[in-house]
């Protein structure tokens, strides 16, 4: 089928025009705001398991749940987030969005427990969720359609800044104040962006926006919060055959399924489920999220990886993902050009691939690997994200008319967080099932209370071990081992994840760039019969 052309869109004002770039870089600081917050807690996590007065001593669910929490209220709300950008304006829910995140900064940096730390990360998220789809939307009214991929791989570039910048700064930050730090230093940024917006950036709204649905919003977050929640509690009983796990599950596909069902009769829905009968533009959505999914979840067992089996402080672990990010700075602007002269399915049937290979590659580190190995393997992860998230991006924001850029923006984002909120909890539950299970066999010393707590992660296994003195040493051996043996099926698990997102990219994505009329907006991408 072939999507009808999109109407052609009216000539940015000459003012705005001027000042596009210096619009793009305020975006680009909420942006970082946003993204810098999870790239400093993937540094922060072990940080914040360790036991008070260090950290919290919160547990490996309670830290899924810390990074969930975010997520899940991020993707439930993000859909009618783009649509009250559209409505209200998008410059007015990026400074209240702006303005809620740094409140929930800063009650996150003084939280007392795991619980206030999940609720906090939850407000920090619906500040958040009306951030990201703005920063889009605006990008996508202050340049013209011929500048919008150059601007959208810059903006994509930010991304491998913010992922440079966040572990440094959490690293530093760990090494000379506590742990709530890495939450505080949101505030000054929040603030001095603000001030940029107040005073360069212009609002937009569309002139025929669609309604609030709120019962589309309970749905997806409830269905969301009871698919990942039995996710993760089959991860911590290490079965998911218990019947509490599969009620759990089952309860939150039937609610998402309701979901669907409610959108599509819906008059206002939340998401119009139409724009998935394009198979191009489906395409490049499940690509984000399945690269997401498989992404999120290896990385989330890399810091552990580094610190507790390599030894590396915060700081050093921050250093080590710089190839990631630079690798991202270097490639997500130029990406553009390949789909110039490659197409958008070579370009991001090759990127898929990458990320496969490297994803399999932490199936083969262990213990004594070589440190410039794990750089040579993030370095070209980063590459392969960027020639995945630009040349995707561009096909949806482009999918639907200016004035739909919010929707368009919230839908990308939607999924890629969900994908990443789902790998994390179904990895981190394989992660965690895998340890378990290599790990069992070597707590029959510990009392019977202690042997469940103690085989929930490596770090709360070298807790053990660290209490019992001498006598725990023999546990740190065996820890270690089965760390690596879970990390290296978990990995394979991510590659199979990203393998299947490659089989669709090349399968759905158009093999070259449409034709383009020069002076008029572009047809909307064409699924291939």
């Amino acid at each position: 089928m072939t999507s009808p052309a999109a109407p052609a869109a009216e000539r940015i004002p000459e003012a705005v025009h001027r000042r596009r770039w210096a619009i793009l870089g305020v975006l680009m600081l909420s942006l970082l705001i946003v993204v810098l917050d999870n790239s400093i807690l993937n540094v922060a996590i072990k940080t914040i398991s360790t036991p008070a007065p260090t950290g919290l001593g919160a547990s490996q669910s309670e830290l899924e749940w810390a990074i969930n929490a975010y997520t899940l209220v991020f993707a439930g709300l993000l859909f009618s987030a783009g649509l009250l950008g559209d409505r209200i304006g998008r410059k007015k829910v990026l400074l209240g969005g702006l303005a809620v995140f740094g409140i929930g900064s800063a009650l996150a940096a003084e939280s007392g427990s795991p619980a206030q730390l999940i609720a906090f990360r939850a407000l920090m998220a619906l500040g958040a969720a009306f951030v990201m789809p703005a920063t889009l939307a605006v990008l996508m009214n202050v340049f013209e359609r011929e500048e919008q991929p150059k601007a959208i791989g810059i903006w994509a570039g930010g991304v491998g800044l913010a992922i440079a910048i966040g572990p440094i700064t959490g690293g530093v930050l760990l090494a000379h104040f506590w742990w709530g730090s890495v939450f505080l230093i949101n505030v000054p940024i929040v603030v001095l962006a603000i001030a940029l917006m107040v005073w360069l950036v212009p609002d937009s709204r569309d002139p025929n926006p669609g309604r609030i649905d709120p019962v589309g919003v309970v749905l997806s977050v409830v269905g969301l919060v009871l698919l990942v929640y039995g996710i993760i509690k089959g991860g911590e009983l290490a079965d998911f055959t218990d019947p509490v796990v599969l009620s759990t599950i089952g309860a939150g596909l039937v609610v998402l399924a309701a979901f669907v069902v409610f959108e599509k009769r819906s008059d206002h829905p939340s998401i119009d489920v139409t724009y998935f009968k394009n198979k191009v533009f489906s395409a490049a959505i499940a690509a984000i999220a399945l690269v997401f999914f498989a992404l999120m979840g290896v990385t989330f067992f890399s810091v552990f990886y580094t610190q507790s089996v390599r030894g590396y402080s915060p700081l050093q672990t921050g250093l080590l993902m710089l190839p990631l990010a630079a690798a991202q700075m270097i490639f997500a602007p130029r990406a553009r050009l390949v789909v110039d002269r490659f197409g958008n399915r070579a370009t991001t049937t090759a990127g898929m691939l990458v990320i496969t290979a490297t994803l399999a590659l932490f199936g083969t580190l262990d213990a004594d690997t070589p440190i410039w190995w794990l750089e040579v393997v993030f370095f070209f992860m980063g590459a392969g994200m960027a020639h995945i998230m630009t040349p995707t991006s561009v096909v949806i924001m482009q999918a639907l008319p200016r004035e739909k850029a919010g929707s368009a923006s919230a839908l990308s984002n939607t999924f890629r967080q969900v994908g990443g909120a789902l790998g994390i909890a179904v990895l981190g539950s394989v992660l965690s099932t895998s340890y378990r299970n290599g790990i069992e066999g070597h707590l029959g010393l510990l009392p019977a209370g202690a042997r469940d707590a103690a085989g929930e992660s490596i770090e709360a296994t070298l807790g053990v071990a660290a209490k019992l003195g001498a006598r725990g040493e023999g546990l740190v051996g065996p820890a270690n081992d089965a760390f690596l043996h879970a990390m290296h099926v978990t990995a394979f698990w991510g590659a199979g994840v990203a393998l299947i997102g490659a089989v669709v990219v090349a399968a759905f994505l158009p093999g070259t760039p449409p034709a383009q009329k020069e002076g008029a907006e572009p047809e909307l991408v064409r699924s291939e019969s």
